[in-house]
């Protein structure tokens, strides 16, 4: 469970940004939890305001975390992209991420410029007591006096390359691993990155049968029919169909003589593909629909079914930047209250998520979708400049429309909508057009 993000120098942030899950309201908490945080929290604002890079940046820290060994080569640098306008190639980037683990708090964070990292620490709270894991300061490096195997981790820092996390080594040391293997299991296995699928055509049909796959090898996620149910799109039923192509591999050059090379044939091997089939009624009956054939909405439906499974049973975070860009707002609405309903989400899962559904912000059967310590808003300053702001510095009421609110600016985070271009167009209007070259030349009577 992610309880709070600290982020600076990254994309549009420029200072310190900070996105904090803890609760704020004790009324507002789903009944009977005693979540250290939020179960869902949103981030709403105008277009190109920096939503997108908040999700960036935790993103940014996850794959440095499980990838910077495999990314540093001796003087290669560090691969970032810090705020471009004013801030030196040599100011430095950090981001720390305050987590709940199997009922463990730790706080990981790290500093990095363009050459190497310049920081990197990591503490863990037992009993609510601070122990420090381990420290490190450019090339000085620290074990916390708590720790018992200090040998093993001075090892591993030793073979940590100046531009590599040694949280990212530490975590393949079979020495090492039990002091930082809950935080590395974290951002590797625990926190994941949803969304609709928007890559190409090619990558979007194999992910499609690799989900497939999965529905055939580990059975029905929980949620997949109650999705279909509540979108309403006539979907009754559905099945994995199995299908063996025999598929001919690419002649192989041969180390015989020319005589033999002649009488080479192409092999053939045979493939296993799995197709996810929808049940619909027709006029005239029962139909099947692959799932590659239907909506992308239908195809977010299915991918968010698959993703919910895994992150509710491990209890993980599941960040989705742009939820409901192709859903209805119903289905988005649903999907929040999976998250907020603990019956449905017993192991405490949360769902982090940029939006520009505003409706999020109002009401469901008359409970608010959205609490008031789970809305944040993003807005950009004349420099490019992102800040990041909770709905609860306004102190709103309980009973407040907030959806109309933030729609009338009361809370910022909103676009100004310039009416020069529509003016211009009323006024060219009524001219009758004349002057313009938008006006039908008239035919020549030569």
């Amino acid at each position: 469970m992610l309880l709070n993000f600290r982020v600076a120098n990254h994309r549009s942030i420029r200072d310190e940004l900070e996105w904090q899950l803890q609760p704020v309201y004790e009324g507002d908490r789903p009944p009977g939890t005693a979540w250290e945080a939020v179960p869902v929290a949103g981030i709403f604002g105008s277009n190109a305001a920096g939503k997108s890079n908040v999700v960036d940046a935790l993103r940014y820290m996850a794959e440095m975390v499980t990838r910077s060994h495999l990314l540093a080569e001796d003087g290669e640098g560090v691969s970032r992209q810090p705020f471009l306008s004013d801030v030196r190639e040599t100011d430095s980037s950090w981001y720390v991420a305050d987590l709940l683990v199997r009922g463990v708090r730790y706080v990981y964070g790290f500093e990095v410029d363009d050459e190497h990292v310049v920081g990197e620490w990591l503490y863990a709270y037992p009993e609510g007591r601070k122990r420090v894991v381990f420290e490190r300061n450019g090339d000085d490096f620290r074990v916390g006096s708590s720790q018992d195997r200090p040998r093993e981790l001075h090892t591993v820092a030793d073979v940590t390359a100046p531009n590599a996390l040694f949280l990212s080594m530490a975590a393949r040391s079979k020495t090492a691993t039990d002091v930082v293997h809950p935080v590395y299991r974290w951002f590797r296995s625990d926190l994941v990155f949803g969304g609709p699928l928007t890559n190409g055509p090619t990558h979007r049909a194999l992910m499609l049968r690799n989900l497939a796959r999965r529905l055939d090898q580990r059975g029905e996620p929980t949620h997949l029919r109650d999705l279909l149910r509540v979108a309403d799109l006539g979907i009754e039923d559905f099945r994995v169909e199995t299908v063996e192509e025999e598929l001919y591999s690419p002649r192989s050059a041969s180390r015989g003589s020319e005589t033999e090379a002649l009488f080479d044939m192409p092999r053939t091997y045979r493939r296993t593909r799995h197709e996810l089939l929808l049940r619909h009624t027709g006029r005239n009956g029962p139909f099947e629909v692959p799932l590659n054939a239907e909506s992308a909405g239908t195809q977010a439906l299915v991918e968010y079914a698959f993703t919910l499974e895994g992150v509710a049973r491990r209890g993980g975070t599941l960040v989705v930047d742009e939820l409901g860009s192709s859903l209805h707002p119903r289905l988005s609405a649903f999907l929040v209250g999976l998250f907020q309903d603990p019956e449905r989400n017993p192991h405490g899962a949360q769902l982090l998520f940029t939006s520009h559904d505003v409706s999020l912000l109002g009401r469901r059967a008359g409970e608010d979708i959205l609490k008031r310590d789970q809305v944040w808003f993003v807005t950009k300053n004349e420099f490019g400049e992102s800040s990041l702001y909770p709905l609860s510095d306004f102190r709103p009421r309980q009973d407040e429309n907030r959806e109309r609110r933030y729609l009338s600016g009361s809370y910022g985070a909103v676009p100004m909508v310039d009416d020069t271009f529509t003016l211009a167009i009323a006024r060219r209007g009524e001219t009758g057009g004349e002057g313009s070259e938008a006006r039908r030349p008239e035919e020549s009577t030569a």
